[in-house]
């Protein structure tokens, strides 16, 4: 087992009716006016924005909104966050949604605590440890930003680059409070919950396959999650208001990604990495893309380490264990998750998630992908340029 430091400060406030604590929560962290963040209509229409707005008068704060986020968030709506906030005085912000608008609103706290450009912290040109505070309402069980490290957001335009999809890592980014609701989740549409519950095994699943040796300690709690996710997510499919079901997911969805899976290892993320190139150029849904793409880098990869998905096959999708052939058992392992990606309605190839990359394309993507690491990504097996072509032309 690696050396690890595991800090996860966030406050988790679970459970039915919660959001309604936000107010007394925030005064209580000493904020006096709010910005709150968010996209769509769904929130006014189920009337959780009126409660919340409702939470924060009744705790004698301010509020102001800014609504707009979509998914695979866009830079240019965390720049305007970050001017409002200015403008207004803001001193706390508090985000209600999924992953995009979380982390928009990471990066508006990022924004209104430094005096840098975004695209710089977000191309690696400078670091930061701080950050205004943050707080968030769940209302999607998909990809932990609740807990998390992390921030991803789309720059629409770099140095005449295009839709550079980028992430900004720090545990200062980490929620001071995080309410969750299963209940807000019961009308997400079927293939929206899909995703979010594929994205939840693919952050275990990233972490779970590593060359580190001696971490079954890990591996068995990160093997429990994925079974766990894995029937809960067919349940919710056919019955949305399954509150066992649909709390399991959101609650994954925090430990999936709150690095709790991935200590004592090193940790690959090379599937993310495709993928956000996915996002950035053809704007698909993340969970749904890393279906597309993982199979794909499965069969890519295994051969570096067949034991390790041979034990993925055997402990969490029940495959025979063939004694005399790993690499048979690795194989019908990657064939369980693509049976249970059909199952749920998630796409297992860039044709059936609706893309057609030219090679032009690819060769774009992949270019963009190694800028990422400096020239390669991953860790269960070093992937450079030509790797991540041949696995794009793979998921085709």
């Amino acid at each position: 087992m690696d050396n690890f430091t595991f800090h996860n400060p966030t406050k988790v406030i679970f459970g039915k009716n919660v959001e309604s604590e936000v107010g007394e929560e925030i005064k209580a962290l000493g904020g006096h006016k709010v910005l709150v963040h968010f996209g769509g209509d769904y929130l006014q229409k189920n009337g959780t924005l009126d409660r919340v707005h409702k939470g924060l008068t009744d705790a004698g704060l301010e509020y102001i909104d800014l609504d707009g986020v979509v998914p695979n968030p866009r830079l240019s709506l965390v720049k305007k966050g970050i001017a409002l906030a200015k403008k207004e005085g803001v001193d706390f912000i508090l985000p209600i949604g999924g992953g995009s608008a979380i982390d928009s609103a990471k990066g508006i706290a990022y924004g209104l605590a430094n005096d840098f450009e975004l695209e710089d912290l977000l191309m690696g040109k400078v670091k930061t440890d701080k950050i205004a505070p943050i707080g968030c309402i769940s209302t999607i069980a998909a990809t932990g930003s609740e807990t998390s490290n992390s921030m991803v957001i789309t720059i629409e335009e770099y140095n005449g680059q295009k839709n550079l999809k980028r992430s900004y890592n720090h545990d200062c980014a980490r929620p001071l409070f995080a309410c969750m609701n299963p209940e807000l989740t019961y009308t997400l549409p079927a293939y929206q919950t899909a995703s979010g519950a594929s994205d939840i095994m693919m952050h275990t699943m990233e972490r779970y396959f590593t060359n580190t040796k001696n971490v079954d300690l890990i591996d068995r709690i990160a093997e429990g999650l994925l079974t766990a996710v894995r029937d809960a997510t067919l349940k919710v499919i056919d019955t949305p208001n399954d509150y066992e079901s649909r709390a399991t997911l959101m609650w994954a969805g925090s430990i999936s990604h709150n690095g709790l899976t991935g200590t004592g290892r090193q940790s690959d993320f090379a599937s993310h990495k495709i993928e956000h190139e996915l996002g950035g150029m053809f704007d698909v849904a993340h969970g749904a893309g890393l279906c597309a793409i993982w199979g794909s880098w499965a069969r890519y990869v295994y051969r570096s380490n067949p034991a390790r998905f041979a034990q993925f096959a055997v402990r969490v999708f029940n495959v025979s264990e063939n004694f005399y052939n790993i690499e048979e058992t690795a194989l019908e392992g990657i064939k369980a998750w693509e049976n249970w990606c059909k199952k749920i309605g998630m796409p297992i190839n860039l044709h059936e998630l609706g893309i057609t990359p030219t090679d032009s394309q690819i060769e774009e993507m992949a270019d963009k992908c190694i800028a990422t690491g400096g020239g390669s990504v991953g860790f269960f097996q070093t992937l450079k340029k030509d790797d991540i072509i041949k696995i794009y032309n793979m998921s085709k």
